[in-house]
C-alpha cells in the first residue's frame, strides 16, 4: 500500500489575505526616478511621462539631470522633482523633436499646448527644481504654456519657466504664458508659485483666470521683454470672473509696451474677485507702463477691496505707477520713484470707480506730474509724503508737460489680459 504524503493546503481565507496584501502594496505610493543614465538606485524610467503613467497616486518622481524633450500630462496626485547628480543639477523639459501639439487643455479662448499639463487631479501636484524651456516649440495653433494647472491645485517651487513664445517669434497674438492656473469645469483650483523665475514669455508671466482660480505668488522673479512694440505683456495677473489670490514679495520688471494704444502692467488685477482680501504687498516693480493696475469693467461686481501695501516701485513709464480703477481699496505704505503722469491714480474711467479708497502713508518721489491724480468725484486723499513732485495732489494733468507725451485714453481700453 502506498502511503500518501501529507500536503499542507492554505486556507481560502489565507490566500485571500495574501492577495489583498499584494494589492495594497501595489497601490501604495512609491518613489521612482527618471533619467538615462539612472542617477539613483530606484526603479527607473526613460521618460517623465512613462513614470507618471506607471506610478500610483501620491508617488514621488525624482528626475536626474538632463534634457527631456516631451510634453507631460499629469492627472493624479504626484510630486515631480529635479534632483542633483554629482556636479550637475539642471533638469530641462524641452519641446518634443517634432514640436508641441495641443494636449487636452481647452481654454475658452481656444486650444492650449502645455509643456506640463496638470489636469483634473483629485489631489495636489508638487513640481520643484526643474526648468521648463519652450524654445523650439514649433507651435502656432493656440496658446503656449510652460506649466498649466487646469481644474487642479498644487505647488510650483524653485522652477524656471522661459521662452514661452509660440514658434519662437513674438507676435501680437494673446498667446504665450509662463505658469497658469485656471478653472474650466471645477469650482476651484489653488496654485502656489514661489521662489521661481519666469521670463521671455510672449504674453504673461504668472496667471490665474476664472471664478474659483486662486494664485498665491510669493518670492518670484518675473521679467518681461522691456520696451517692445509687438505685444502688451503682463507680469503677474489675476483675471476674469473673480480670480483671486495674493501677490507678495515678488520682483516684477520690464513689462513695457511702447505704443500708447494699449499698456502692460507688472501686476494686473482684471475683474478679480470682489472684496476677497486680495493682497499685493512687498513687491519690487518697475521699468514698465504701470506697476500695479486694479481694473474692472463691471464696477461693484469685480475687483474692489484690494490692499496694495509696502511695494517699492521705480521707473514706470507712459502712465501711472499704481492705477486704481476699482473701489474701496487700501493703498498704503508704498514707495514710488520716478513715475510718468502720477504716482497713484484714482481712476474714474472704468465708470463709477476710484471711489472710497484709503490712500495714505505713501512716499512719492519725482513723478512727472501728480503725486496723486484724483479724478473728479473720486473723493479724499489722506496724508502722504511727496518730494520733487510738480503737483502733490491734482484732479487733472492738463497743466503738466508730460515726459512721455501720450494722450490719456480710458483705462478700460488699455489692457488685454
Amino acid at each position: 500500500m502506498i502511503k500518501k504524503k501529507n500536503v499542507v493546503r492554505p486556507s481560502l481565507l489565507l490566500v485571500t489575505a495574501l492577495a489583498m496584501c499584494f494589492l495594497v502594496q501595489a497601490a501604495q505610493a512609491s518613489t521612482v526616478s527618471v533619467g538615462t543614465p539612472n542617477c539613483t538606485n530606484l526603479v527607473n524610467f526613460a521618460t517623465i511621462q512613462l513614470a507618471v503613467n506607471a506610478v500610483p497616486a501620491g508617488s514621488t518622481i525624482k528626475i536626474c539631470p538632463g534634457n527631456y524633450p516631451e510634453q507631460v500630462l499629469i492627472n493624479k496626485r504626484l510630486t515631480l522633482m529635479g534632483i542633483p547628480n554629482g556636479t550637475q543639477d539642471a533638469v530641462v523639459i524641452s519641446p518634443p523633436t517634432g514640436g508641441m501639439v495641443a494636449n487636452g487643455a481647452v481654454d475658452p479662448r481656444g486650444p492650449v499646448a502645455a509643456q506640463i499639463l496638470v489636469q483634473s487631479t483629485p489631489g495636489p501636484v508638487s513640481i520643484s527644481n526643474l526648468t521648463v524651456d519652450g524654445k523650439g516649440n514649433q507651435y502656432t495653433g493656440g496658446d503656449l504654456r510652460g506649466i498649466c494647472y487646469q481644474d487642479a491645485s498644487g505647488v510650483v517651487n524653485h522652477v524656471a519657466v522661459r521662452n514661452e513664445i509660440p514658434n519662437d517669434i513674438p507676435t501680437g497674438d494673446q498667446w504665450g504664458q509662463g505658469i497658469f492656473v485656471e478653472t474650466i469645469s471645477s469650482p476651484g483650483a489653488t496654485l502656489t508659485v514661489e521662489n521661481s523665475s519666469v521670463h521671455n514669455y510672449n504674453k504673461n508671466g504668472i496667471v490665474a483666470r476664472y471664478a474659483g482660480a486662486s494664485l498665491i505668488a510669493t518670492g518670484n522673479y518675473v521679467q518681461g521683454s522691456g520696451p517692445i512694440d509687438v505685444i502688451a505683456q503682463n507680469g503677474i495677473e489675476l483675471a476674469f470672473d473673480g480670480a483671486t489670490g495674493s501677490i507678495k514679495s515678488n520682483t516684477v520688471i520690464d513689462n513695457f509696451y511702447t505704443p500708447t494704444t494699449s499698456s502692460s502692467a507688472d501686476i494686473l488685477l482684471y475683474d478679480a474677485a470682489e472684496s476677497a482680501s486680495i493682497a499685493v504687498s512687498g513687491n519690487t516693480l518697475g521699468n514698465s507702463n504701470y506697476a500695479v493696475s486694479l481694473f474692472t469693467d463691471a464696477a461693484g461686481t469685480f475687483g474692489d477691496g484690494v490692499t496694495v501695501t509696502n511695494n517699492k516701485i521705480f521707473g514706470t513709464s507712459t502712465f501711472d505707477a499704481i492705477d486704481v480703477c476699482t473701489n474701496g481699496n487700501t493703498i498704503t505704505g508704498n514707495t514710488i520713484f520716478n513715475s510718468s503722469e502720477s504716482g497713484i491714480h484714482l481712476d474714474a474711467s472704468c465708470t463709477g470707480t476710484g471711489i472710497g479708497n484709503n490712500v495714505s502713508a505713501n512716499i512719492i518721489l519725482e513723478s512727472a506730474c501728480a503725486g496723486i491724480l484724483a479724478d473728479p468725484g473720486t473723493g479724499n486723499v489722506n496724508t502722504n509724503t511727496f518730494y520733487t513732485v510738480p503737483f502733490p495732489v491734482t484732479s487733472s494733468t492738463a497743466s503738466c508737460t508730460l515726459l512721455s507725451g501720450p494722450a490719456r485714453a480710458k483705462t478700460a481700453a488699455k489692457f488685454k489680459p
